[in-house]
């Protein structure tokens, strides 16, 4: 038997993270360290149900929002090294 309420939210969250993961994507080609870096943190959270669904302790998850952060930040940090040109220089 189909929940109509979790159908909903499971429709929902997915558009949700969708778009995040559009947006974040879109921050990373311009190269914008804190937008990619916040916009990944969301998409993470926004999926996150399925790491408490396993684990059953939210706090994970905020370590797991973090890393994201962090790994957005550093990975757009490294795409703008000093020497090599911009691109997308930021706004």
């Amino acid at each position: 038997m189909i929940d109509p309420l979790i159908a909903l939210g499971v429709l929902t969250a997915t558009a949700v993270t969708d778009a995040a993961y559009v947006f974040f994507n879109a921050a990373v080609v311009a190269r914008r360290r804190i937008p990619a870096a916040n916009w990944s943190a969301i998409w993470y959270l926004l999926s996150a149900f399925a790491v408490i669904k396993y684990t059953e302790n939210v706090v994970y998850v905020a370590f797991a929002a973090l890393g994201s952060w962090l790994g957005a930040y550093a990975s757009v940090t490294w795409l703008v090294r000093p020497g090599r040109p911009d691109p997308h220089p930021p706004a």
